[in-house]
């Protein structure tokens, strides 16, 4: 899984006002969310946020949160949600969720579909059932994607999510028998 280092800082003001005030100074306001502990409020200079967002989008990514003045040098998070603006679609406020990184969780990682299948080339049709495959581990371990090779699939046969290969320590939460491309 890819992994990013961003810098925060702490931030006391809340509600709108204050965040739009934050905005035009701008900063991103941003909470992280823990498991047993109270949410963190934060604040990120836009222009940084902007651009380790835009490396990251729809992507799993390990970001490092360095806060200024925290008691933990670093904390390791998960992107929850990315709120627009609906008009100038510039960043308005992020949600991070914390994360342990030796303590397995559920991630959706998305399927690259390798080559050109061989029924397709004799005039099929290919159909990809399935875009994305639910993974459990470690978050070090979760792959950036999953790569299917579908070179050899010729007209009318199918794979199946138990056809894939995976890095070690790594479990698949699907259905092994379910297909997620087929050529027709």
């Amino acid at each position: 899984m890819i992994q990013i280092s961003m810098p925060a800082a702490f931030r006391s003001t809340f509600g709108k006002g204050a965040s739009r005030q934050l905005r035009m100074k701008e900063f991103t306001p941003a909470v992280v969310y823990s498991g047993g502990s109270a949410a963190m409020a934060l604040q990120f200079e836009t222009a940084v946020l902007y651009k380790s967002l835009l490396e990251v989008h729809g992507r799993n990514v390990i970001v490092t949160l360095k806060i200024d003045g925290d008691d933990k040098a670093e904390r390791h998070a998960l992107v929850k949600e990315v709120q627009k603006d609906p008009v100038n679609d510039q960043v308005v406020h992020v949600d991070f969720l914390e994360i342990a990184l030796d303590n397995p969780a559920v991630f959706a990682v998305p399927l690259k579909f390798v080559g050109t299948a061989k029924g397709v080339d004799l005039g099929g049709e290919l159909h990809l059932l399935k875009n994305k495959v639910q993974l459990k581990g470690c978050p070090v371990d979760i792959p950036d994607n999953v790569e299917v090779d579908i070179q050899d699939l010729a007209r009318g046969d199918s794979l199946s999510f138990g056809d894939m290969k995976l890095p070690p320590k790594v479990e698949m939460l699907d259905d092994a028998k379910a297909v997620c491309v087929s050529v027709f």
